[in-house]
């Protein structure tokens, strides 16, 4: 457990924001399934928020079930940053994120993101602006620098640190890497024992024992997880067993199937046509999905479909066959941890045919 300002992250595993992934659908799911103390949004741009564009402020809705959780927003101008700070105070999160980390090509050309790292100054007056105007805890998500000649982590740290940023998380690549390569604990450590301030770890953490390797080695603060979560969205709450002194238990065939169906009737009950909701399982399919000795075969399937209810029939079919060719009972989890159905509703199509007044039970 480590706090940012009041609020108290625990346990101290922290879901990376990602950009069409990490929706109120993908926050409450991994939520519900246990072991994540922060969840953020997938980010926002300030010009968006601050003109008002519908689709972009759409993506900032959350529950309070998703609680604790930050809204992250990027840009490069200082009083568009602080007025959309202003706006996300407004919604009142429990936190809000700068992106000064992110290396896609199209947040460096509008100096935003990771082209931060380039101009110091700059991104000294946009944390100031920026905590100027909230009551939340402020924190600052950056990267190692702009490529290894220019390595400046620390001294963005430190800025963050005297502007008074309640924590950083650093993302231990540059941004020429991407996401290629290998992420340098050792940096984290550098920057853990730089600052007084929460340091809070990212890079290549792929497994629950990644996330205690990673505390042991480093000595940061918090774990943050983000694309091993698209694999195996239960590897918080591995994590936190592991962390916890109890043994982590993988996921059944029948968790996957439940979680599958589960949160493909919520995206099909929120999206605004069949095709985009087809378009968004056929890619988590190949997450969930990673790992089972026939997963391909499903994920074959699954690009030849062309309606949601064909979709349903060949998870429901692919997981029936894996249990009979190992000879396990077809039957739910035992837990005591509860999968309501969220507000909108999953649809009649999607429930058992006693549904009860709770969706399946996820571990």
């Amino acid at each position: 457990m480590f706090r940012l300002e009041t609020l108290s992250v625990d346990p101290p595993l922290i879901l990376a924001p990602m950009a069409g992934i990490t929706d109120h659908l993908y926050r409450l799911m991994l939520r519900r399934i246990g072991g994540v103390g922060l969840v953020t949004m997938e980010f926002i741009s300030s010009e968006a928020i601050t003109r008002g564009n519908a689709r972009q402020l759409a993506k900032m809705f959350f529950s309070d079930e998703e609680r604790p959780l930050s809204i992250q927003i990027y840009g490069s101008d200082p009083e568009r940053m602080s007025a959309a700070a202003e706006i996300v105070a407004e919604l009142a999160p429990d936190a809000c994120d700068i992106n000064m980390g992110c290396p896609a090509n199209k947040v460096l050309k509008g100096c935003a993101g990771a082209a931060l790292m380039g101009d110091l100054p700059l991104a000294r007056r946009i944390v100031r602006d920026v905590k100027r105007r909230l009551s939340i805890p402020l924190t600052v998500k950056f990267r190692l620098g702009l490529d290894e000649s220019r390595k400046n982590f620390l001294d963005l740290g430190k800025i963050c640190e005297d502007e008074g940023a309640a924590a950083v998380a650093l993302h231990a690549r540059t941004a020429r890497q991407m996401y290629t390569g290998r992420a340098v604990r050792d940096e984290i450590a550098q920057l853990k024992s730089h600052l007084a301030i929460p340091v809070i770890g990212n890079g290549d953490v792929e497994t629950p024992g990644d996330v205690a390797t990673m505390l042991r080695e480093t000595g940061c603060d918090g774990v943050m997880i983000g694309r091993a979560t698209m694999k195996n969205p239960w590897i918080f709450r591995q994590a936190a067993d592991l962390l916890a002194g109890r043994a982590p238990r993988e996921a059944t065939d029948v968790e996957r199937r439940d979680l599958i169906l589960w949160h493909f009737g919520q995206i099909e009950a929120t999206a605004r046509d069949p095709r985009e909701a087809l378009h968004k399982l056929r890619t988590m399919t190949g997450w969930y999905t990673h790992g089972l000795g026939n997963g391909r075969a499903l994920k074959v399937k699954i690009s030849e479909l062309a309606t949601p209810a064909a979709f349903r029939e060949a998870v429901v079919e692919f997981f029936a066959a894996e249990s009979a060719e190992s000879q396990a009972p077809e039957t739910g989890p035992v837990s005591g941890i509860a999968f309501p159905e969220s507000e909108s509703g999953a649809g009649p199509e999607f429930r058992k045919p006693d549904p009860g007044p709770q969706m399946p039970v996820l571990l």
